[in-house]
């Protein structure tokens, strides 16, 4: 097990391979659809990422109206490909060197994470409770004009699990059970 801890920087995350598990300490940020389209399109964000890990997390938040305080109810991984168009230019025009998801991502990704310096890390789906109970403060909220799932979430964050998926050398356990399965796949179609 591997630790990763805020503040993140390019040579720790440069360290990880495919297949560490790790566990994240300090602040993230969420960021879904919209956020990524918003970076792409303005090229500008409410937060400098630069170093910072942005998790495809749609959260379920409560707010205590008497502290005004917010707390994570679930905070489960939303299915990356979908930021498959702008993942890239993210981590270049604004320096993140994590990603935290669901199902992977695809080559333009994968091509970033090893020209920018940046890991995908795979979060388990289905978990959203059990992964919210790793969130220990909400921070800061930006862009709630996007509305509550697609708005910025800053997140204090202990132990947070993942594994890496692809990493900063080109790669990637997606690419790798892709081709394990089609070549499978091949061989069963063969003898029919």
């Amino acid at each position: 097990m591997k630790r990763l801890n805020y503040p993140f920087t390019n040579e720790a995350v440069r360290e990880l391979k495919v297949g560490d598990q790790v566990l994240i300490s300090g602040t993230i940020y969420t960021g879904r659809d919209a956020v990524h389209k918003y970076l792409h399109d303005k090229n500008e964000c409410p937060v400098d990422l630069k170093n910072q890990i942005i998790y495809h997390c749609g959260p379920v938040i409560v707010k205590n109206e008497e502290t005004g305080k917010y707390k994570v109810m679930a905070a489960g991984p939303t299915t990356s490909a979908r930021e498959e168009p702008y993942q890239w230019e993210v981590m270049r025009d604004h320096g993140i060197v994590g990603v935290i998801g669901k199902g992977g991502m695809g080559q333009k990704t994968l091509d970033g994470c090893q020209k920018y310096g940046c890991v995908y890390l795979h979060a388990v789906g289905g978990a959203a409770q059990v992964l919210a109970e790793n969130i220990d403060e909400v921070k800061n909220v930006y862009l709630e004009e996007l509305g509550a799932p697609e708005a910025i979430w800053e997140l204090e964050v202990t132990d947070f699990p993942v594994v890496v998926t692809m990493d900063s050398h080109g790669n990637s356990l997606h690419a790798e059970v892709l081709d394990s399965s089609r070549n499978i796949f091949e061989e069963l179609i063969k003898d029919k």
